[in-house]
């Protein structure tokens, strides 16, 4: 039997701020707040879930994993994300579809381009 994927752990400065950012961008909710973690999910019973953790220090170097964000209206979408405070990012990419967003601490995400 194989595992079931839950939740993506993300460390963060400021668990609480940059869970409730995530949550506006997915469209999620806060699911619990407890010892400093904060956890979004669509609703408690749905996976997977973010979970916000609370760390010391700056993040070092460049992310290894990143999620990929799939919108109805690309242009429109990178346009929300920027008003909410995401930032454009150069990870070297060149000629692409998707655009490289950062967010308020830095977390690097993409924006894709819907198919057809």
């Amino acid at each position: 039997m194989g595992s079931r994927w839950r939740a993506v752990v993300v460390d963060a400065a400021d668990p609480a701020r940059l869970a409730r950012w995530w949550a506006e961008v997915l469209d999620y909710r806060v699911i619990a707040e407890e010892n400093g973690e904060v956890r979004i999910g669509s609703d408690p019973d749905s996976w997977p879930m973010l979970t916000f953790c609370p760390v010391a220090g700056e993040r070092a170097g460049k992310n290894r994993l990143h999620l990929d964000l799939l919108p109805g209206d690309q242009a429109a979408e990178v346009e929300r994300l920027v008003d909410m405070g995401a930032r454009h990012v150069d990870v070297g990419q060149r000629n692409v579809s998707w655009t490289v967003l950062a967010d308020p601490e830095g977390n690097v995400f993409c924006v894709l381009r819907p198919a057809g």
